[in-house]
């Protein structure tokens, strides 16, 4: 028996999200796309999802689907979708998804920049040190919520039996935490601490994360407690 699709949810002003199914080395992790509506109820999907029927309602129904982003190496999955169905939209990639999908046609790669599209509403640093993923960061700043991929989780009782125990052996359950497989993940740490800091100077309070659940609130102290292992790393 199939299960009925979640919804797409609102998590604040100007910002949604919905989930959907998504195994990884069949580790069921789910994945989030963000939506994020810019001035002009323009619309932003961040690391999208594939855009059944419903959901391209419900997305219609708050605005005009204009920029999707791929925001790291491992999360492309659907972004070629999104011109399918929104031709008129622009992607953008993270760095190294060019060389990785030649297939996507983009407007550009991330940087620290944010493109003039959304300059001012939301800003994006390009998380170094992490040639795996390659992750871009982004902060809407209207609603104080950084949005993020694989930088970090947060899996709670709502997770499969089998997400629940690898996340407890991984030292990231029950909390928004990296894993303790990070470490290895990180090649150049000074590179990664910098980049870090650089996003702990960013006003946040709310953290999006691809995988678990939003955190609601203390989201700065709390990812800075995760990462206490790069921050006082020399």
């Amino acid at each position: 028996m199939q299960h009925a699709l979640r919804p797409l949810e609102q998590v604040t002003d100007d910002l949604w999200a919905v989930v959907r199914p998504q195994s990884f080395f069949g580790l069921q992790v789910g994945a989030r796309m963000t939506v994020i509506r810019l001035s002009g109820d323009r619309l932003l999907l961040h690391s999208p999802v594939a855009l059944d029927t419903d959901l391209r309602r419900s997305l219609d129904a708050i605005g005009r689907v204009c920029f999707a982003v791929a925001p790291n190496r491992l999360h492309h999955l659907y972004a070629g979708q999104v011109a399918e169905f929104y031709p008129q939209s622009k992607l953008w990639l993270a760095p190294g998804l060019e060389s990785k999908r030649p297939d996507l046609v983009h407007a550009g790669v991330l940087s620290d920049e944010a493109p003039a599209e959304w300059r001012g509403e939301i800003d994006q640093i390009f998380s170094l040190g992490r040639p795996f993923e390659n992750e871009v960061a982004f902060l809407h700043r209207a609603s104080r919520t950084l949005i993020l991929c694989d930088l970090a989780f947060n899996f709670g009782e709502s997770a499969a039996p089998s997400t629940r125990l690898i996340m407890k052996m991984m030292r990231s359950y029950g909390r928004l935490a990296p894993t303790k497989m990070d470490p290895l993940l990180v090649r150049d740490r000074k590179a990664a601490r910098e980049s870090l800091e650089r996003i702990l100077e960013w006003d946040f309070d709310r953290i999006v994360v691809s995988h678990g659940e939003v955190l609601e609130r203390g989201g700065r102290q709390i990812l800075r407690e995760g990462y206490r292992w790069l921050l006082e790393s020399k």
